[in-house]
């Protein structure tokens, strides 16, 4: 559910920017205990500049309840098994993260709570997921901030969809839209999932097909329309796919069937009732004067604070 969500809405990957903030700040940044919160103050200096710099009429930090969801793992068993740290039968795993980042999401998740900005993750989902069913529901333009490319898959020019892709920091960011992904991958945000499954991502786990890389994969894009249109030229005879690709195409079918479940994001996640407009103030004036002082938050906090009520 959404309430009132008309104007701008502007959605964080929130883990992919506090990866970005914690090995982008020093780990010197600490507070008045020695704890490093650079993650933290990162984070909090990201949205600041965003909110400054794109002016979104509504903020939503998207969350991983699930990094690893089960039912993408049950498809494909190799999906980010690289980046497990520990299974859980009864829940999600446990994911791989730094010493001093693990202790610094809590804080983050407690102060974007006390400031007011709406927070979402839900059970068996991930954040991508989560913002593909935010965008799907929208009914003005979308800013989706994420250092991921998986999600180009939801860039559409008629509705105003783009990705905000970090180059550097927050405050240089690559404006993604469909121009952008055609130059550079020459497909436009809906073909961008089929050339992901096709050419692979190790740091997904997803094996891809051997010997197709993102050039080939576009043309074969180009030339066949989608990856349906692909499968039914290894079928024609007199398509012109060579004969390793035909070949190497028909050994992955067991592959080709599952992979765009996997990778495209889901967009009929059940979101919760949340209010996703922009604060002006504090949602929680004394809990958030608690936070900066416990954990020494000074100007990354204030700043923020500042650029929302203006």
């Amino acid at each position: 559910m959404m309430r009132g969500v008309t104007g701008r809405l502007m959605l964080l990957d929130t883990a992919s920017l506090y990866f970005r903030a914690y090995f982008g700040v020093p780990d010197s940044v600490k507070a008045p205990d020695g704890t490093p919160v650079n993650a933290v103050r990162g984070l909090l200096d990201f949205i600041e500049r965003l909110v400054r710099d794109h002016r979104p009429d509504h903020l939503v930090a998207c969350m991983d309840a699930d990094w690893r969801p089960h039912w993408r793992v049950e498809l494909i068993p190799s999906y980010k098994a690289h980046r497990v740290a520990e299974e859980h039968a009864a829940g999600p795993d446990e994911e791989e993260v730094p010493d001093t980042l693990s202790p610094q999401v809590p804080v983050i998740e407690q102060v974007l709570d006390a400031v007011g900005i709406a927070r979402v993750g839900v059970s068996g989902y991930e954040a991508d997921d989560v913002i593909g069913t935010f965008t799907a529901r929208a009914e003005g333009p979308v800013d989706i901030v994420t250092g991921d490319r998986d999600l180009y898959q939801l860039v559409d020019d008629a509705r105003g969809v783009r990705v905000l892709y970090p180059l550097k920091g927050v405050g240089t960011l690559q404006l993604t839209d469909e121009a952008v992904l055609r130059e550079k991958y020459g497909v436009d945000g809906s073909g961008y999932a089929d050339l992901a499954l096709l050419r692979g991502d190790p740091s997904d786990g997803l094996p891809g097909v051997p010997g197709i890389g993102e050039k080939t994969a576009a043309k074969l894009l180009a030339e066949f329309g989608d990856l349906a249109g692909i499968m039914a030229a290894v079928e024609d005879r007199r398509s012109k796919l060579t004969p390793t690709q035909r070949r190497r195409l028909d050994e992955s079918r067991p592959y080709l069937a599952v992979a765009p479940k996997v990778v495209r994001v889901a967009d009929d996640v059940p979101l919760p009732d949340v209010v996703t407009a922009l604060p002006r103030g504090p949602r929680d004036a004394a809990a958030l004067e608690a936070l900066a002082a416990r954990w020494g938050l000074g100007g990354s906090l204030q700043r923020l604070l500042t650029t929302l009520s203006t």
